[in-house]
């Protein structure tokens, strides 16, 4: 009989916003969980979550940690990597309502808009039927959310904000990426769901 494989690495991008939640979700999902503030940690982990915050915020850290440059290098070699909300934005080859020159660590062909869904008070919920997920819909949080306006022909859309048909979660290939907040919701599939495809990477 085999050995289990082992739990696959994840990192957390450990600048600013949802680092805690990402690492509980992970733990429930059988994945190493770790945060990731420098190179060294960087190259030690199988797949990188960037966290739900603030894009600007998280832009100007990654500048200042000296990540910008290496987490393109790992995403572009094909790191799996989930962004959720500002990590949306952070994973998107093209930017709109971004401050004035305000870059991404790209990896998934579409143009996102920035607060698209409003200030913090516009703040919603909403039951979105997830492709890949298995089940009932998910519970999807909404704060100061992105959503994508336009595609590449190798950008899968997951899924769409039902009341404004917003496309809100995407794939490309390894990389993964939600407008919501599904580290908030206390449901871990769309993290399952990542963890597999960091599987199947490495």
């Amino acid at each position: 009989m085999s050995a289990p494989a082992a739990a696959p690495v994840v990192g957390v991008l450990a600048l600013q916003g949802d680092v805690s939640e990402h690492l509980s979700a992970l733990a429930a999902v059988g994945a190493s969980g770790v945060p990731v503030r420098r190179r060294d940690e960087l190259e030690a982990v199988d797949g990188l979550i960037i966290p739900g915050g603030e894009s600007t915020t998280i832009w100007k850290l990654a500048v200042i940690f000296d990540l910008m440059d290496p987490l393109r290098k790992r995403i572009s070699a094909g790191m799996p990597a989930f962004g959720s909300c500002a990590g949306m934005i952070m994973l998107a080859d093209r930017l709109l309502g971004g401050m004035n020159g305000q870059q991404t660590f790209g990896g998934i062909d579409m143009t996102v808009r920035r607060n698209a869904f409003g200030r913090q008070v516009d703040s919603f919920e909403s039951d979105i039927a997830l492709a890949g997920v298995p089940g009932p819909a998910l519970r999807a949080i909404f704060i100061r959310a992105p959503w994508v306006e336009q595609t590449g022909a190798q950008v899968e859309i997951l899924g769409t904000e039902p009341g404004t048909g917003r496309i809100v979660a995407v794939r490309q290939g390894p990389v993964l990426a939600t407008a919501f907040h599904p580290e908030l919701a206390g449901d871990p599939r769309v993290h399952k769901l990542f963890v597999d495809m960091v599987r199947e990477v490495s």
